[in-house]
C-alpha cells in the first residue's frame, strides 16, 4: 500500500472572487491572494493540508523546504 501514488499540490495562495471576475481573467491580470507575501506554501494531498514550507533553489531547480508537518487527522498537535 505504501507504493500508491498520490497527487500532491503545492499551494501558493488562495482567493475568492465572483464568477464574473473569473470569466474576465486575462493575461496581465493581478489576483490578490489571502496569504501575506513570503508566507509558506501549503502541501495538500487529496484536499488535506499535510505540511507547509518555503521555496528554495536546489541545483538550478525549484524545491520546497518543509518547515511544518501537520499531525495525522484526529490527533492533536503536542
Amino acid at each position: 500500500m505504501l507504493d500508491i501514488r498520490c497527487t500532491v499540490d503545492f499551494v501558493l495562495g488562495t482567493s475568492r472572487m465572483p464568477l464574473l471576475d473569473c470569466l474576465l481573467l486575462a493575461p496581465q491580470a493581478i489576483v490578490p491572494l489571502a496569504q501575506a507575501a513570503g508566507s509558506d506554501l501549503s502541501v495538500v494531498v487529496h484536499g488535506v493540508t499535510i505540511a507547509s514550507g518555503e521555496v528554495v533553489i536546489l541545483d538550478d531547480k525549484t524545491a520546497l523546504r518543509i518547515s511544518r508537518v501537520a499531525p495525522p487527522i484526529g490527533i492533536d498537535a503536542a
